[in-house]
């Protein structure tokens, strides 16, 4: 059966042609996109002093898309550096500031600016983007942080009531215990939250084999989602799950998957994206792998141009089962990444794969180390429950002989280090929302 449109072809057919039906040619969104972008850099160079500054003499005169590759990069070392002067409207316009401390990053953190303006912009892209899995009436349970005006929960709430469905916003799973008994109290239907706690969600409660009500959709944000985990959730709850790609740079939302589930549909009349090969810093060719960027084409408070996210992916050239005009991001591959030496690189992404697919798994941490000339790759994982001899080793042949970690470890360079947590009251102690890394400890105290 062909999947439906993603509603988002008419969400921006509307807004780049101000017609209610919403009709969009693939021509006139890149004529829509080229005219934003110098209304966007003349912007910035008159109300920027960083931009005036950064984009100096440079001629971002733009005939076609293809001369954004002239313009500079702005990096998330700007952002901390720099990220006054890259504001655009007066201190007592900006309506929600956002602090960033990346895990393992000290000094000044990144902070990003918006406006009302600008948030009414997401919630409009929450709203919009929804209305691929929820329909009117349906509750869905916002485990995300929501109870300040203007964070990610709030708004989702707020454009789920937009879309006629009703958003309850728990936060974050802390106690997965209490996030069954707020599905069931509620008579939810759609979950929205991070991979990891639903995955432990669905894992607790098949293991206590707690009846709740039937899930119709899961959607997966603010991490790297794992297939393994996409999998496990298909088989305990059969429901379709989703996948949000984003970042607070991008405005909290990037873009979604449409029921043809081919990658993420863009918020392409709000950012335009980029792939550039992170080792020339050049645009790469249409299809291949590079690094995302994007620049932003309506914000006020902060725009961005040309931001470099770090993360992973392409453009789909094969056209998406549901019809769209509108382009195919492939789904991210995690930006962290450790370089082992010899070649050998090792992402969280690799680990989730290999990890998450073994029976009663709910989350894991992941070290390296150096001691006496070798690298130590410590792994601990979080059970939901006692786990057996045996099958401790048979879960340590299975992630010694997943295809990326097998490769790493031949080598002799580097030894894998396993143990087991049974205590799951541990798993309350895993508080934010951050993207989850492998920490690299080589050099600590030398």
């Amino acid at each position: 059966m062909t999947p439906e449109k993603t509603p988002l072809e008419s969400w921006i057919g509307r807004k780049i042609t101000g017609s209610s039906s919403g009709i969009l040619a693939s021509e006139g969104l890149k004529e829509y996109q080229l005219n934003k972008l110098g209304e966007t850099l003349d912007y910035v160079r008159e109300k920027s002093s960083f931009y005036q500054r950064h984009l100096g003499k440079t001629d971002y005169t733009l005939t076609h898309l293809e001369d954004m590759a002239k313009l500079p990069f702005t990096t998330a070392d700007d952002l901390r550096r720099f990220g006054q002067e890259m504001i655009c409207v007066k201190p007592s316009d900006i309506h929600r500031i956002v602090t960033l401390q990346t895990s393992g990053t000290t000094g000044q953190p990144k902070r990003v600016f918006f406006t009302e303006e600008d948030q009414e912009l997401t919630l409009d892209f929450f709203h919009q983007g929804m209305l691929t899995m929820v329909k009117p009436g349906d509750r869905v349970l916002i485990l995300l942080p929501g109870s300040v005006p203007g964070s990610v929960g709030e708004l989702l709430q707020r454009g789920l009531a937009r879309a006629g469905a009703e958003g309850l916003v728990h936060g974050p799973v802390y106690n997965p215990q209490a996030a069954l008994e707020h599905m069931i109290r509620d008579g939810v239907n759609v979950l929205v939250g991070i991979p990891t706690q639903i995955l432990t969600l669905a894992r607790v409660q098949k293991k206590m084999q707690v009846p709740i009500p039937p899930l119709l959709s899961v959607l997966l944000t603010t991490d790297y989602v794992p297939h393994s985990i996409v999998r496990e959730l298909v088989k305990v709850w059969g429901c379709q799950v989703f996948n949000h790609y984003g970042m607070t740079e991008m405005g909290l939302g990037g873009g979604v998957d449409c029921q043809g589930f081919n990658g993420y549909h863009l918020r392409e009349a709000d950012l335009y994206f980029e792939i550039i090969d992170p080792s020339t810093s050049r645009p790469v060719q249409e299809g291949q792998s590079g690094e995302v960027v994007f620049t932003t084409l309506t914000r006020t408070g902060m725009p961005l141009i040309r931001y470099r996210t770090g993360d992973y992916s392409r453009f789909i050239l094969e056209a998406c089962p549901c019809g769209t005009v509108l382009r195919n991001l492939e789904r991210v591959r995690s930006r962290d990444r450790v370089d082992l030496g010899a070649g050998k690189i090792l992402s969280m992404a690799d680990l989730d794969e290999a990890i998450f697919a073994l029976d009663g798994v709910l989350n894991f941490s992941a070290v390296i180390a150096g001691e006496c000339g070798k690298k130590i790759l410590a792994i601990e994982v979080l059970m939901d429950g006692a786990v057996s001899e045996r099958a401790k080793k048979m879960m340590l042949q299975a992630i010694e002989t997943y295809p990326i970690i097998q490769s790493v470890l031949s080598s002799g360079q580097t030894q894998l280090a396993l143990t087991f947590n049974t205590n799951t009251a541990a798993y309350s102690g895993e508080k934010g929302t951050g993207k989850r890394m492998i920490l690299d400890q080589r050099g600590w105290g030398a």
